[in-house]
């Protein structure tokens, strides 16, 4: 399962729910997606009636790094980032989420540039969305084919 939080509004904020919107293109029975925008939380329930085996999360993560920079965040060095601009800390989510679910919860984190009040995403950020999109578009096509054997 991917679930992707941001808020398009703020500029690169919005990475996580554009990449989510991105990934639900592909046409994939073995993979969930949902847009969390500003409010991952209202996907709980749905979370756990779908019982997944992994869930990531794609969010906006600053970590003093340079813009469109890619991290997997473990859980243990949330505190240590500021991550996005949302109601619920990040942290509380993935807490409930492995307290309710059995999934492998993973956060891959992208270093946003601009979080203004403005509607489009920096040129740093779309490459690197295009960079994971690729990636994800390349390790299910494998996924598939790993499975078809």
């Amino acid at each position: 399962m991917i679930l992707g939080i941001g808020n398009e509004m703020r500029g690169d904020d919005g990475l996580g729910s554009v990449l989510a919107q991105e990934l639900s293109n592909l046409e994939d029975n073995n993979i969930t997606i949902f847009d969390g925008k500003t409010v991952p939380e209202n996907f709980t329930g749905a979370i756990k009636r779908e019982n997944p085996s992994h869930i990531i999360i794609l969010d906006a993560v600053e970590m003093d790094e340079p813009p469109g920079y890619v991290k997997l965040v473990f859980k243990e060095e949330i505190a240590n980032y500021s991550i996005s601009t949302h109601a619920m800390p990040i942290s509380f989510l993935i807490n409930y989420l492995e307290t309710t679910t059995s999934a492998k919860i993973m956060l891959m984190g992208i270093q946003p540039k601009n979080m203004d009040l403005i509607d489009i995403i920096s040129p740093e950020i779309q490459e690197s969305l295009n960079k994971v999109l690729e990636l994800f578009k390349y390790t299910l096509e494998n996924f598939k084919i790993s499975n078809s054997r």
